[in-house]
């Protein structure tokens, strides 16, 4: 059976961490200040066995508007989501923020869960509960199941598992055939091994002895051993969160968002062309050329959006853009990216690579036509574009 990971969402202090240790038991707050103020700062990482015996991997993300650069990068690789909602809240900034998030990013599967249900009245739950489906309407959670849970008194737990048993299997699962793409989002050190980094596997297998490269950089490195949920395995396999110990590398050279891919396939690139959708509720129209943060798989770059296609993106409308960075990207068509204003943060916006490494030419029809091409995605008329 392929694993898939699931991931949480939701505002600060709703219950996200509590409810991954009360249905696993693992505390995923690891840092010391995390465990002292009681709030998630980075991701954090459980494993989770379902009714079935299927085994899933979570990435717990922080609710805090501080850290969103940090639940973007957990986002990227999950295949479900619990979106998580306090009862006696409801709905609140970073509900929507994180909604608009995973849409983006193309997430197409989860479980709505309000948490603390065990602090208000049943006639207040059911207004929360309105007005959680009434802020869902027309997304891809407008559908989704909804558990009634109570962290402390294992309230709806037993039910959120099996809910959650009964709809992996039905999860698009990441290609297994096909070129390595493991983002980094962490690096240590273990003594005795050396350097070790871990990730969820977008694409690919890897096993021990694995010759793999590190992009932006190119550095060439050797896999020494491979684990999954803590375990040492021969090979690891798409959609699972992996371990790895890396021979040829130093840890100092490795950070988050960085990307380990197969020898000679991918390389970072300064420019790429994509779709960009400005989210309705981004506070004004996006000019040509203006600068931004953009997140993709795990890693944030500063650049430029250059509107291909018009001078300003209304709210709400859809275009394609040149993106301009400051730094070397890891991407390939297909890929889905987030963009936020560069200050103050807020998340305005996203879409999909179409190209990468070839500039295009502002307004110009031949430009637009080329797009519209890689944007229909069909094999043929790629093929052509490209001999010409």
């Amino acid at each position: 059976m392929a694993e898939v990971v699931i991931g949480t969402a939701g505002h600060v202090d709703h219950g996200k961490t509590s409810l991954i240790k009360a249905l696993t038991g693992q505390n995923t707050d690891r840092l010391p200040e995390e465990q002292r103020r009681g709030v998630s700062i980075d991701l954090g990482f459980a494993e989770f066995r379902l009714p079935s015996g299927r085994r899933a991997g979570i990435v717990d993300v922080p609710g805090h508007e501080r850290f969103i650069k940090n639940m973007v990068a957990g986002a990227t690789g999950i295949d479900v989501v619990l979106l998580v909602v306090a009862a006696d809240e409801g709905v609140m900034p970073q509900t929507r923020e994180h909604l608009d998030i995973l849409q983006l990013l193309g997430v197409s599967a989860g479980v709505i869960v309000v948490t603390k249900v065990d602090l208000v009245e049943d006639d207040w739950l059911e207004l929360v509960e309105e007005e959680v489906r009434e802020e869902l309407a027309g997304s891809f959670l407008a559908g989704a199941p909804l558990v009634r849970v109570s962290n402390r008194t294992g309230q709806g737990l037993d039910e959120l598992r099996q809910v959650l048993d009964d709809l992996i299997p039905r999860v698009r699962t990441k290609p297994e055939e096909a070129h390595v793409r493991l983002p980094i989002d962490r690096v240590f050190t273990v003594a005795g091994f050396g350097t070790v980094v871990t990730g969820t596997l977008t694409a690919g297998r890897i096993a021990n002895g694995s010759h793999l490269e590190v992009q932006p950089g190119g550095i060439e490195v050797r896999v020494r051993q491979v684990q999954v949920h803590g375990q040492p395995v021969a090979t690891a396999t798409a959609g699972q969160r992996v371990a790895l110990n890396l021979v040829g590398v130093d840890k100092d050279l490795l950070a988050r968002g960085l990307v380990l891919v197969s020898p000679g396939t991918i390389r970072a690139v300064r420019l790429f062309a994509a779709t960009l959708e400005l989210l309705p509720r981004a506070p004004r129209a996006l000019r040509s050329g203006t600068r931004v943060r953009l997140h993709t798989g795990t890693s944030e770059v500063l650049g430029r959006c250059l509107l291909l296609d018009r001078d300003e993106l209304e709210p709400g409308q859809r275009g394609f853009m040149l993106f301009r960075a400051e730094s070397d990207v890891v991407v390939a068509p297909g890929d889905r990216y987030i963009i936020r204003s560069y200050s103050p943060m807020h998340t305005i916006g996203g879409g999909v690579v179409l190209d990468a490494g070839r500039r295009y030419r502002r307004l110009r029809p031949e430009t637009l036509a080329a797009l519209k091409v890689l944007e229909r995605g069909d094999a043929t008329e790629i093929a052509v574009f490209a001999l010409r």
